[in-house]
């Protein structure tokens, strides 16, 4: 007999995307939901934009959705005593060459934020209670070597798939004075993964990539 039909790698990765898009817009969502207020607004100092690649060509810009789906997360949250001058980045990117396959998501916004420092536990709160999404790893803190920063990190998981299959989806988180963001970087061979195996040290190293090549500063 021949085998059962597998997902095309295509097909598994428009799922992961479609989900890791979802997940990563409530997760800022969450950050100004969530996010506390005391003190003066920081000097808006950097900000954020859209690159045609990321990771050295790893990964190629495939869905510009700062428009779109960023436009309705700051037109929500515009009006909130903790956020001045938001503009929203969300972009999605396919992987190329060896990562070919594989889904790359960033969503965040820059502007001037007040309690930076609790930005990323908020933004990984707010995509836990996203629709289908269920904590597979709880968020905890990392910081890689060397660089001298925080970031936080999980791993979810989604039935918002095809199917009723439940998807796992890893994503890391910082956030600064002008910037905040989560990262969401999906594969296929991640989804079938037992979700503690997902090594989120690596995950929050290419989120200080990703932080490094899309934040600039303001001239």
């Amino acid at each position: 007999m021949a085998p059962p039909p597998r997902h095309s790698t295509a097909k598994v990765l428009g799922i992961l995307g479609a989900v890791a898009v979802v997940l990563v817009v409530a997760a800022v969502a969450g950050y100004q939901l969530f996010s506390r207020s005391s003190g003066a607004f920081p000097e808006a100092k950097y900000r954020m934009s859209v690159r045609d690649e990321l990771l050295d060509g790893k990964y190629e810009l495939s869905q510009d959705l700062s428009d779109s789906s960023g436009k309705a997360v700051v037109d929500e949250n515009r009006s909130r005593a903790n956020v001045r001058d938001p503009k929203a980045v969300v972009a999605q990117y396919a992987g190329q060459g060896e990562q070919a396959g594989g889904a790359l998501v960033v969503s965040g916004m820059y502007g001037r934020f007040k309690d930076s420092a609790s930005a990323r536990d908020d933004m990984m709160r707010g995509a836990a209670e996203a629709q289908g999404a269920s904590v597979a790893v709880p968020a905890r803190d990392i910081t890689p070597a060397g660089s001298g920063m925080t970031v936080r990190c999980q791993v979810l998981t989604s039935d918002q798939g095809t199917g009723g299959a439940r998807s796992n989806v890893p994503m890391c988180a910082w956030g600064d004075d002008n910037t905040g963001a989560t990262v969401g970087l999906v594969t296929p061979e991640d989804a079938a993964k037992d979700p503690s195996d997902i090594d989120l040290d690596e995950l929050a190293r290419t989120t200080l990539r990703v932080r490094e090549e899309m934040r600039e500063p303001i001239r």
